[in-house]
């Protein structure tokens, strides 16, 4: 299902055809560093984080996480999407790319679409992004897509501290 289209992107529900894409993004250092080890290693490793991650929350909550990709060309270049955390109480801006497309503005066109999905079709008041202390690129993008930092986080006890960014209509 489609969520958004803009000029160069389309935003859309996940599925299982996109495993292979999921494989290798998760698996980059720069995913691994920022956001985590999922333990995503094979084929069936992504179909599941698919399936109990961005499916399950699509029919939870009627959002999710999102696959972005060149919309004339349909090729897969990274994730942009909402997501409601246990650890949050609003839901949360997230995003990732593979780094062979960085520095096009593609980030900041699919976030600002997503946050215009979640405004204007899911009433959306107030969202957040989470980050880590040190990912300075993803603190300059929130930033100019009109977030501002409000406070530290962890979503459990033992959990390192995020940094909590917010914007409100």
């Amino acid at each position: 299902m489609n969520v958004a289209e803009t000029e160069r992107l389309r935003v859309r529900w996940l599925d299982a055809d996109d495993s292979a894409f999921i494989l290798e993004l998760v698996n980059e250092p720069s995913w691994i560093r920022f956001i985590g080890d999922k333990g995503v290693k094979t084929p069936q490793d992504a179909l599941r984080y698919i399936e109990n991650g961005p499916v399950a929350m699509y029919k939870r909550t009627g959002f999710g996480l999102y696959m972005v990709e060149l919309r004339d060309i349909g090729e897969p270049i990274g994730i942009c999407g909402l997501i409601k955390r246990e650890g949050l109480k609003d839901v949360d801006l997230g995003f990732a790319f593979l780094p062979r497309f960085w520095h096009n503005g593609y980030a900041f066109e699919s976030a600002s679409a997503v946050m215009s999905y979640g405004r204007n079709v899911l009433g959306l008041r107030r969202i957040v992004a989470i980050l880590s202390q040190d990912n300075h690129r993803s603190s300059k993008l929130l930033e100019k897509l009109g977030f501002c930092f409000e406070s530290t986080v962890k979503l459990q006890p033992d959990d390192e501290e995020l940094k909590l960014y917010a914007i409100a209509r």
